[in-house]
């Protein structure tokens, strides 16, 4: 009997289940080592990480090469259900010789055994499955991405987040998608809030006559009127919505939505270096703006279909606009009230 330890991966982002995908992938090593008297008696299953990640950055397969080194690790060999679950791009050139080095043999199905270290097809078979792991994950990436900004471009839909001040979301209709439409998914869109939207128009009137932030907000708080944290304390416990800021007014204003125009992947996910000295530590992923597009001084993708919400035609909102970006070029992270 050879004892064996099992490898494998799973990412639940496109809602893969980890107790089927654990089951397949160990299915699939038992066939491969059991005909020849392997026998699984240790797992390192790592759940809900990318591929991307080196294995030294996972939690279990970093437990898994620790124990390469231990003469008291308990198994003699280690198998992978599928190459792509435990390698990504050049991983397996950098993860294989600690394996070779500490004298445990590598079993994978594709290449019907373990993996022989002297046999060049072997590894051009490793590599190659590293590469299409990373091609998959690259395609699956450019797929959602172009995808959405089609939908947000062309279909006009809302694709989630917090509902700017002023706007509410209203359902309309069942998800296109069948799968999701039988699991109770609902499209929505933007609609003006009946209660808000008369603020944010009379926000824009009393810029475009001359008042500046200060006296705006000073005026809204004067007549209670509830700034956008105190409106929506659900989702603002962190604030204590006392009064309107001059920083709440200035957001309201900058925010390209109320003069009709929408804007989608202002911050997207981005990855960089670890180790700019070790690349062999992979990346990690920070979410910033899309350097292409600030690069290019907009990143508006079509003129709104919800009505918008700010006072006057579009000229004159736009013109709003126009003044209060000359307040501060910057635009405020988020709305904000004292």
């Amino acid at each position: 009997m050879i004892p064996f330890a099992f490898w494998g991966r799973v990412t639940t982002e496109d809602n893969q289940d980890p107790a089927s995908s654990r089951n397949w992938q160990i299915s699939r090593s038992r066939a491969l080592i059991e005909p020849r008297g392997g026998v699984i008696v240790a797992e390192f299953f790592d759940i809900d990480k990318s591929r991307s990640i080196p294995p030294q950055r996972r939690p279990q397969a970093a437990i898994l090469l620790d124990e390469l080194r231990n003469p008291n690790r308990g198994f003699d060999a280690v198998v992978v259900g599928e190459p792509q679950r435990a390698f990504y791009g050049n991983q397996f050139g950098n993860t294989f010789e600690l394996f070779n080095h500490n004298g445990v043999p590598l079993w994978a199905p594709e290449v019907g055994g373990p993996i022989d270290p002297a046999n060049e097809a072997h590894e051009l078979i490793m590599l190659m499955f590293g590469g299409i792991s990373k091609g998959e994950r690259n395609r699956i990436k450019m797929r959602v991405r172009t995808t959405m900004e089609a939908q947000a471009k062309i279909e006009g839909r809302f694709l989630g987040g917090r509902p700017p001040y002023g706007y509410r979301l209203a359902d309309v209709g069942p998800h296109p998608n069948p799968s999701k439409a039988a699991d109770g998914k609902r499209l929505r869109k933007l609609e003006p809030d009946p209660v808000t939207a008369p603020i944010v128009a009379r926000i824009f009137w009393e810029f475009l006559h001359g008042q500046g932030l200060y006296l705006i907000a000073e005026g809204l708080t004067r007549e209670n009127v509830p700034c956008p944290s105190a409106y929506d304390r659900a989702r603002n416990r962190h604030r204590s919505g006392l009064a309107w800021s001059k920083s709440a007014i200035q957001a309201i204003l900058l925010n390209p939505r109320y003069t009709g125009r929408q804007v989608w992947n202002k911050q997207r996910k981005q990855e960089e270096l670890l180790d700019v000295q070790d690349v062999t530590q992979g990346h990690i992923t920070k979410l910033g703006e899309d350097r292409a597009r600030a690069a290019r001084g907009h990143r508006d993708v079509r003129a709104c279909p919800e009505a918008p919400v700010g006072e006057g035609p579009p000229g004159r909102r736009a013109q709003a606009l126009s003044q209060s970006e000359t307040i501060r070029p910057a635009r405020p992270a988020a709305l904000r009230c004292q």
